[in-house]
């Protein structure tokens, strides 16, 4: 018997709506599908994988797809555990056109078999943002106290804040609701500008959906179990504990998390001070690292988050439990990174408040502390004023003599301001179409060296996107997606044509997570297993790996990467292949003579790392 993707399609203009079913075989998840909707309509596609609701751990992730505002070419971004309410409606995906006349919730209720139904609700947008906990999350509870008791069971929300209106960066945020409370632990489709594609592409600022639908889903622990252990020779259970170690509590570094594993391991790698850590020297890095991260800011995190084992999962059942709280505030890597150290912040209370202040008003977090982080090394450096900005004061930007504690929260108030300046547009704030567009335009009119110090990827004309924190070529490639880790992020060296290959494979096994809404910190199993699942459910390991394999090349097919434009990408990678000769005494005659090609013409070797990069990753994602 054929089985069938359910699609809600809902025009925001009127509240009219229709249903759509695709067969299972012909589409395989929320990025296919989304992808194939997204070229009809230019939607914003919202859905799950077909192992919602199921026993698996991690395999309900809410997949968000379209053409993205800020990136340009069509992206993915994910939220964690969104995904089990959302199976409450029967349905595998909504599809959002057309756009409401004025800022409205959409409303999306299923009582068990019944209709759904579906109503757009108009709300006084800024009155909203203004009240209570302000921003994003005074958009929850407004919908909430508005909507939810209509509902038989918690339903979930997603909003967007007012970065979603002022740029082309706003995120997605939601929270796990608990009978009629939101939690503190927010969850973020923020990669990608989908908030801003909502709000200003459909008119829509919040999305309330729940339901008493039963869906006929893969329960079966038994048989699951088997499965493991004719691969694992371990439990289902078992191994998922196994593969998510870092994300719970790693013992031999005595922490968990990205955060914790992550500061406790990187230490000359570290990125600090808009990058300019990579002009350092070793000592100097290490120095930083010991005094700032390993004796304080990651000695705060362990004694006030994993000793004392605050600990949350996203909203499903999952044995990670990788939500690292203290209090209200949930502790992640990248977020804390470029809110961090990026920005020269390197105490818990100083980054929680400029963090917090980031999610309340809705921007992509990793986005919006690379953009701090590049003003204010421009304000150190004295090439843009205060004033050019709308604020007061400038950073202390240098680690020599840098007071950890009060020069911290020095930093954070001027990321807060900057904050506030990019949504109020003062003085040349006007991110509209981005910070490129702006850099390009201050470095015409000022400076080259603004230009210089934004680390960005190009898309296009107007594309950017901030790269994952990692010292390591891979997060400047020229993917058809950045921001995410479809990419290679391993800190070794490889040559780039190599690098390109390994950037099109780890492209198509995060492809394979994410059309099945999974979680990736759940791959150490489930890249090898999902397309077993697949074949023991549907029969279609071949047909859902050949899927995957096409669906990358057709987004490769629009992949218009444009060669890096700021000199701190090049530095970023003659530093790293540096580093891998003198510091960590790799003896390759290929780095060796990429090192010599820098050291001779920058700009050359640049161009041609890039491009060589980009011949790996279009042989490898050629269409069959």
């Amino acid at each position: 018997m054929d089985t069938f993707q359910k699609v809600l399609l809902v025009d925001a203009a009127t509240a009219f709506y229709r249903h759509d079913r695709f067969k299972v075989g012909d589409f395989f998840g929320p990025v296919d599908l989304g992808l194939h909707l997204a070229g009809m309509y230019n939607s914003l596609n919202i859905g799950t994988g077909l192992l919602a609701g199921s026993i698996f751990p991690g395999s309900n992730r809410l997949i968000f797809t379209g053409f993205s505002p800020c990136w340009g070419g069509f992206y993915i971004s994910s939220m964690g555990g969104a995904g089990l309410v959302f199976d409450d409606l029967g349905i595998n995906m909504l599809s959002i056109v057309g756009r409401a006349q004025k800022p409205s919730i959409l409303y999306l209720n299923r009582i068990h078999g019944e209709e759904i139904q579906v109503e757009i609700h108009p709300v006084h947008l800024h009155a909203v943002w203004d009240s209570g906990r302000r921003g994003i999350y005074a958009m929850m509870d407004f919908t909430l106290d508005l909507l939810a008791e209509r509902y038989a069971k918690d339903p979930r929300v997603l909003a967007v804040g007012p970065a979603s209106e002022a740029t082309d960066f706003g995120s997605i945020g939601s929270v796990p609701v608990s009978k009629g409370k939101p939690s503190f632990v927010d969850t973020w489709a923020g990669r990608g500008g989908f908030g801003t594609k909502m709000l200003q592409q459909h008119g829509i600022v919040a999305v309330i959906y729940g339901g008493t639908f039963i869906s006929d889903d893969f329960r079966d622990r038994s048989v699951a179990d088997k499965w493991f252990e004719d691969k694992y020779n371990m439990k289902m259970a078992a191994k998922d504990l196994d593969a998510t170690t870092k994300y719970r509590f790693e013992p031999h570094f005595k922490t968990g998390g990205t955060f914790g594993v992550n500061y406790t391991t990187l230490a000359g790698s570290m990125l600090s001070f808009n990058y300019r850590s990579i002009m350092m020297s070793e000592g100097e890095r290490i120095a930083l690292h010991d005094r700032f991260i390993i004796n304080h800011y990651l000695r705060q995190f362990n004694e006030e988050t994993i000793s004392a084992k605050h600990q949350r999962t996203c909203g499903e059942p999952c044995g990670a439990v990788c939500k690292k709280m203290q209090g209200e505030f949930k502790k992640d890597y990248e977020p804390y990174q470029v809110m961090g150290p990026l920005s020269g912040i390197f105490d818990q209370r100083a980054a929680e408040r400029l963090n917090h202040h980031a999610d309340t008003l809705g921007f992509d977090a990793i986005s919006a502390g690379g953009v701090i982080s590049w003003l204010m090394e421009c304000l150190a450096e004295g090439h843009i004023k205060p004033e050019e900005l709308g604020i007061k004061g400038c950073p202390v930007f240098s680690p020599k003599g840098f007071d950890v504690v009060a020069d911290s929260m020095h930093n954070a108030e001027i990321g807060m301001a900057i904050l506030d300046s990019i949504i109020a547009k003062r003085g040349i704030m006007n991110l509209e179409e981005g910070p490129r567009k702006l850099a390009r335009k201050l470095a015409r009119e000022k400076r080259k060296e603004i230009q210089d110090a934004f680390l960005y990827t190009s898309f296009a004309r107007k594309g950017w996107m901030v790269p994952n924190q990692y010292w390591t070529p891979g997060v400047l490639s020229p993917m058809a997606i950045m921001g995410k880790y479809y990419m290679y992020y391993g800190s070794d060296f490889l040559p780039p044509r190599e690098l390109g290959r390994r950037d099109a494979s780890r492209m198509m096994k995060e492809l394979i997570l994410d059309n099945l809404g999974m979680c990736r910190f759940h791959r150490n199993w489930a890249e090898e297993m999902l397309p077993e699942i697949v074949e023991r459910l549907y029969g279609a390991r071949k047909g859902f790996l050949e899927n995957i394999a096409i669906t990358a090349s057709r987004i490769n097919s629009r992949n218009s990467s444009v060669y890096w434009e700021s000199r701190r990408a090049v530095d970023f990678v003659h530093a790293f292949l540096e580093r891998k000769r003198t510091v960590e005494n790799v003896k390759d005659e290929e780095l060796d003579r990429w090192i010599a090609f820098f050291e001779k013409d920058w700009h050359e070797a640049g161009l041609s790392f890039w491009y060589e990069m980009h011949k790996g990753i279009l042989e490898s994602l050629k269409e069959f």
